[in-house]
């Protein structure tokens, strides 16, 4: 039994990462209707800037807080400069310039920093060998519990702007039509920006936790959970903020439990391909995620 409990909580701790990623690609999604293919390298950059003002001497805490504003204002800009003018003249040309931007990112990284010496990465959270809570024969560890905790809070204060402020009704008017929203008084190139850099922001602080928890910034940091967090944004559904919480929590819990219990078949080696089949089962049966809406347009 203590350990089925490990497993679940390791999936925990990874999952909500895979969450807030997620969150990330929802975010975008309901404020713009597009999705951010570079929202990983987007959120790697950030951790490096996380990591140099702490390597600079500024408190982890506060660098995680300049980490997420740089974020906002870098993803704001990418939106204004890149994703905006193209996507007056097509949607297609959005996949494109984001995977550009992924390439980019990744190399300008490399090119910047290259690869920082390992165990230079604080963690936000108590990290030490005896930091950890016993649990029916598990180790809990502090840090995974902060994270968790961080990606439950974060989902609470994102549900809050979506269902509860003007601006959130906004954003979901600009991303269903924004023709409409804008003849309304909506300023949609404000809310089209400010979605990126929302996105950007969080995308940093989920980079943040994963860099303290492997002790390490390189630019491949965000890759695999970027794909895990895709995985949980189509599981769930990309205009379903709770769905994509659950989804993320789901497919850490799952991809930790194959792992430990089928070693012999999926191993560390495989996990990633959990995320993969989990995508393609779930576009191939329901495109729309298990929580997310049906659109319905009128020809």
């Amino acid at each position: 039994m203590s350990r089925f409990f490990q497993y679940l909580f390791d999936g925990l701790s990874s999952g909500a990462i895979y969450s807030l990623l997620a969150l990330c690609l929802v975010v975008v999604y309901r404020g713009t209707g597009y999705l951010n293919f570079a929202q990983g390298e987007m959120s790697m950059f950030c951790t490096f800037l996380v990591w140099k003002l702490n390597d600079w001497g500024m408190p982890l805490w506060l660098a995680a807080i300049s980490g997420m504003l740089i974020g906002y204002l870098g993803g704001a800009t990418v939106e204004t400069t890149l994703i905006r003018p193209v996507a007056k003249r097509s949607q297609f040309a959005v996949f494109v310039v984001a995977i550009g931007l992924f390439l980019g990112l990744n190399s300008l990284a490399g090119a910047i920093w290259g690869a920082p010496p390992q165990e230079t990465m604080p963690s936000l959270f108590p990290n030490e060998p005896d930091d950890f809570q016993r649990i029916f024969g598990a180790s809990w560890r502090y840090q995974s519990i902060g994270i968790l905790i961080v990606g439950l809070v974060v989902t609470g204060l994102l549900f809050a702007l979506f269902n509860k402020t003007r601006f959130g009704l906004a954003m979901r008017a600009v991303a269903s039509n924004a023709d409409s929203a804008r003849l309304v008084g909506v300023n949609t190139g404000r809310v089209l920006a400010a979605s990126w850099g929302l996105a950007a922001a969080i995308g940093a602080l989920a980079g943040t936790m994963v860099a303290g928890t492997t002790g390490e910034v390189v630019p491949g940091l965000m890759f695999s959970y970027f794909v895990y967090a895709s995985a949980a944004a189509t599981l769930g559904g990309f205009d379903s903020l709770g769905g994509a919480v659950i989804a993320g929590l789901t497919i850490g819990v799952v991809e930790n439990m194959a792992a430990g219990y089928a070693p012999k078949w999926i191993g560390q080696e495989m996990r990633l391909g959990v995320a993969l089949l989990i995508i393609l089962g779930v576009l191939l049966i329901k495109p729309t995620g298990l929580f997310g809406e049906q659109k319905v347009s009128r020809v």
